[in-house]
Parts: structure tokens; sequence; C-alpha cells
């Protein structure tokens, strides 16, 4: 498990560290398509080592690649949607594009199990994967187009790593936001461990990470166009309050269903605010550096959840579960004080 957890989070850190350099790359270019078809062309070349892996080592260095194409696409990727959809429409947009994503999460690990019933073998299964991973690459590739005028003929100058100083106030506001949001969320992985803790059986445990994708999934479009005409203030809030009760839920209940139950209301909370934070990314940031905004905010809220997590498991290790959930709701119910008092400003909006 220590080896696990040590690739896993070098790897997600690295992916964190290449957001910041791809997206003010495709800045300074004044171009996102490239960098997303690297992106997810890395992430492709990836699939085939693992079937074909002998050693602990291909295995970690193929999924460091595969996070590094992560990143690299990432920020990208969320300015080109900024570029390609009308600002009134930006909500819609990212919540459609958080919905897709997480219905992936949710049809990947259901599509394994039925191979794995069908073939019986972990290789084949792991083979299969290539095939939506090179579908992905050939539409990006043929399909995807840019905006005939770049970013950077819209009348900038190439972007420089000082010109994030013209980011301004409304969009670092928003990373503090996003960071505390974040601390008030940790990884999904304290679910998982939930509903171990509460006796859920090994085979029906994915069960909860299922249900949280598909509140996710099924709400975050919704979501995301009621942001384009509800006041960010009243999503927020909202997202909030469904994730105190959901902590609360879990850190009170102990039975399989009501930690189902919970994570649910997890994915809800999920839902209301992710895809709104990528639409108030992309309004407050030039549109010559909303690939550099977005690389700071992924890899300041990415730095906040590692930190999240670690003060979870602390929590988790000395206290138990319902110590670990009870401080989540009382950093959400403080984020939401926090929101109050940092926006009362109302030029923000």
């Amino acid at each position: 498990m220590l080896t696990i957890g040590v690739v896993e989070g070098i790897a997600e850190a690295i992916a964190s560290i290449s957001k910041v350099f791809s997206g003010a790359l495709s800045d300074y270019f004044g171009k996102r398509k490239p960098l997303i078809l690297l992106g997810y062309g890395l992430s492709a070349a990836t699939k085939p080592i693992f079937p074909m892996a002998s050693s602990i080592i291909l295995v970690a260095a193929a999924r460091f690649v595969d996070r590094v194409g992560k990143g690299v696409r990432g920020a990208p990727r969320d300015a080109l949607l900024a570029d390609i959809t009308p600002a009134h429409l930006r909500g819609a947009a990212y919540g459609l594009r958080q919905a897709l994503d997480s219905v992936g999460a949710v049809l990947g690990p259901l599509a394994a199990i039925l191979f794995m019933a069908l073939l019986n073998d972990v290789k084949a299964v792991f083979w299969v994967a290539v095939i939506p991973a090179v579908i992905a690459v050939t539409l990006l590739a043929t399909v995807v187009k840019e905006p005939e005028q770049s970013v950077s003929s819209a009348g900038a100058t190439k972007s420089r790593l000082r010109d994030v100083a013209r980011l301004g106030s409304g969009f670092w506001l928003i990373v503090g936001l996003g960071a505390m949001f974040t601390l008030a969320r940790f990884s999904e992985a304290f679910l998982i461990l939930r509903a171990q803790s509460v006796g859920m059986s090994i085979v029906f445990v994915p069960i909860v990470m299922v249900a949280m994708n598909v509140a996710y999934s099924g709400l975050a479009y919704p979501a995301g166009k009621a942001s384009d005409s509800v006041n960010y203030r009243t999503m927020l809030v909202s997202g909030l309050a469904v994730l105190i009760l959901a902590d609360l839920i879990l850190a009170t209940e102990t039975s399989s269903a009501t930690v189902v139950l919970g994570a649910t209301l997890w994915g809800l909370h999920m839902a209301l605010t992710q895809g709104l934070f990528s639409k108030l990314v992309a309004d407050k940031a030039p549109a010559d550096l909303r690939g550099s905004a977005f690389g700071v905010f992924s890899l300041v809220t990415g730095i906040s959840v590692l930190l999240a997590s670690a003060i979870a498991g602390a929590l988790w290790n000395s206290w138990g579960p319902s110590a670990t959930f009870f401080a989540g709701s009382i950093f959400a119910a403080a984020t939401a004080i926090g929101l109050a008092l940092a926006t009362r400003d109302e030029s923000f909006t």
C-alpha cells in the first residue's frame, strides 16, 4: 500500500505541475490543440504498457507518463472550451464536460468488470482499454477545431510568466475560494474507507463511488446550465450546504445505505461547484491568459487536496472516521463564512 501511495502521490503532483506549464505554453503560442493532442496522445501511448509490463517499475513509469499526459492536456482543454463557447453558455459547457467525464468514471469500471467476466484475463482487459484511448485521440485530431483567430492574434502580445500579474484580484479570489472548497472536501478515497469501516462487503464497496459519480454526472450539466443565470454565491453556498449534510451523515450514520446516501450527496456537491469554478476562472481571466489561469488554479487546488487528505488521514488514524467527517463539515461551514466575507464587494460579480 505504501508503494501504491507513493506512486499515486508523485504522479498526481507531476500532473498538477504539468498543467501550469502547458497552460502557459498554450497562451504563449496562441494554440491549444497541439498540447491537448499531446496530452491525450501520451496517455493513450501508455495503455499498451500495462498489459506488457513485467515489473512495478514499468507500471510506475507508465503511470507517470499517463499523469503527465493528463496534466499537459488539462489547462489547454479548459481554456479552449472557453475560447469556443459564448460567455453566456460557459456554465452549461463546463457542466457538460464534467458530466461526460463522470460518465466515463462510471462506465469504465463497469466495462472492466464486464470484460473480466467475459474474458477472465486481466491483460486482455487492459488491451481492450487501448481502443477508446485511440478513438479519443483520433477524434481530437480530426474533428476538434480551434477558433480561426488564435488567442495570440486577437490583439494580445505573447504572454510570459510575469504576465500572471495581469490576472487580477477577481481571479485570485476565485483561486482562494477554490482552495478553501478543496480543503473542505478531501479525497474521495475516504468514502471507500468509510464504507469498509461500517462493514460493507468488499464486493459492494465500489457501489459507493458509482453512486457518487452517477449523482455527479446526472446533475453536473443542469447545475452548470443554472450557473449561467443564477448568482454564483447561491450556487457555491448550496454546494457547501450539501457537503455539510453529506459529512454529517457520513460522520454519524453507520449503515451501508447511509454511506451510499452520503456519497450521493457528495456527488451532488461536486456537480454544484466544480463546473462553476471552471466558468468563474474563464470569466475572470483575460482571454490571452486563460491557459495560465487554469494551470494556476489546478496547481493551487491540487496542493489543497493533498493537504486536506493529509489532515483527514491524521484525524482518521487518531480519532476515527467520525472525527474526519465532522472536521470536514466544520471546514465546509468555515468556507461558507469565508465566502460571505470575501465576496461582500458586489462589484466582483
